[in-house]
C-alpha cells in the first residue's frame, strides 16, 4: 500500500521515464474478528487460518510523455506460502500448505497532470486525475503438492478486470526543502470470474518527504484502505472486506543523480475486518528507483 511512485518522484512535469523495482515483506500471522485478536480456531469455520506470508516482488515502469500525461505499469512477482487447518466432519484437523512464486495481475494507470501553479512563496503544486485498468495476468488456478487449489484471495490473480479511477494533489516547498501530497484511488471490478468477484478498493494515501540533505531524504506516510465484501458462490464473503490504516516511516538515499534507494516500515494504527482474517503486525518495503 506504501506510495513508492511520489516518494521518489515528487512532483515532476519533466518528459521522461523511471524505474522502480521494490521488494515487500508482509508476515500475516495474527487471527483477527473485527478489532479483537483471538486464537487460532475460536471462532469455527470450515478451515482454521493460521499463518500466510508474502515475499513478494513488484516492478514498475512510469512513463511522463509531456507535461499533463503520463502513465504507469505496474507488475508483481507474487511469493507467497500459506498454512490453514482443514477442519473434517470426523473432529479432526488435516494441516494444508500452499508455497508459490506466480505473477500477479498488471495494473496500466494513466494520468491527467493540471499545468503546475507557483504561488509567490515559490510554492509549486499540482494536481491531476487517474483511470486505468487492473488486467487479469494472474493465475487463480494454483494448487498445492496434494492437488488442492488455493482460495480464491490466497491467488496471485482475482481473474477480473478491475477499473481504476483516481485524483491526486502535490505540493513543494523548495525553499524550505519539503513536499507533500494527497491520493485517492478506486478499484471497481467489472466482471466475475468462476464465481468469483472481488470487493472495491478505496485507498487514500498522504505523505511529505523532506530532504535532510542533498542525498538524504526522510519520509513520511499515512496509508488507509477500505475493502469492500468479495462476492460470488467461489468467495468467502463472510470473511473478507474491512478497514485498516497504516503509517509508514521512510528514508531515501542518493546512491547517483539518477538511482535513489528506499525503505518503509508500515505499522497499523487501526484495523478492522469482517469476520475472521489473517492480518500482519507490520510490514517492509525496500527498493530502487532510477530514471533514464
Amino acid at each position: 500500500m506504501v506510495d513508492t511512485q511520489w516518494s521518489m518522484q515528487g512532483v515532476n512535469v519533466t518528459p521522461g521515464t523511471r524505474f522502480d523495482l521494490h521488494y515487500e515483506y508482509i508476515n500475516q500471522d495474527r487471527v483477527q474478528n473485527g478489532r479483537r485478536r483471538i486464537g487460532v480456531g475460536e471462532i469455527p469455520r470450515d478451515h482454521d487460518e493460521v499463518q500466510t506470508v508474502n515475499r513478494n516482488f513488484i516492478g514498475t515502469l512510469d512513463h511522463n510523455f509531456d507535461a499533463n500525461w503520463g502513465i504507469t505499469a505496474t507488475l508483481p512477482i507474487v511469493r507467497r506460502t500459506h498454512f490453514h487447518l482443514q477442519n473434517e466432519d470426523d473432529g479432526t484437523q488435516t494441516p494444508e500448505h500452499w508455497k508459490f512464486t506466480e505473477v500477479g495481475d498488471l495494473r496500466l494507470l494513466g494520468r491527467y497532470q493540471f499545468s503546475p501553479t507557483e504561488t509567490p512563496e515559490h510554492t509549486l503544486g499540482q494536481s491531476g486525475l487517474l483511470f486505468g485498468l487492473k488486467l487479469p495476468t494472474g493465475s487463480f488456478k494454483v494448487r498445492n503438492a496434494d492437488g488442492e487449489r488455493a482460495e480464491r484471495t490466497l491467488q496471485p490473480g482475482s481473474g477480473t478486470t478491475d477499473a481504476l479511477f483516481g485524483a491526486f494533489l502535490r505540493r513543494a516547498l523548495p525553499l524550505k526543502d519539503l513536499s507533500w501530497f494527497v491520493q485517492g484511488l478506486v478499484q471497481v471490478p467489472f466482471t466475475t470470474k468462476e464465481d468469483y468477484r472481488p470487493g472495491r478498493r478505496i485507498n487514500i494515501d498522504a505523505g511529505m518527504r523532506y530532504e535532510a540533505t542533498e542525498k538524504l531524504g526522510l519520509l513520511l506516510q499515512m496509508n488507509g484502505l477500505i475493502r469492500g465484501r468479495d462476492g460470488g458462490a467461489q468467495a468467502e464473503a463472510e470473511d473478507s472486506g474491512g478497514r485498516s490504516l497504516f503509517l509508514s516511516p521512510g528514508v531515501a538515499y542518493a546512491l547517483t543523480k539518477d538511482l535513489q534507494a528506499y525503505g518503509f516500515l508500515q505499522l497499523p494504527l487501526y484495523q478492522f475486518v469482517n469476520g475472521v482474517q489473517l492480518v500482519a503486525d507490520r510490514a517492509l518495503v525496500v527498493g530502487l528507483s532510477t530514471r533514464f
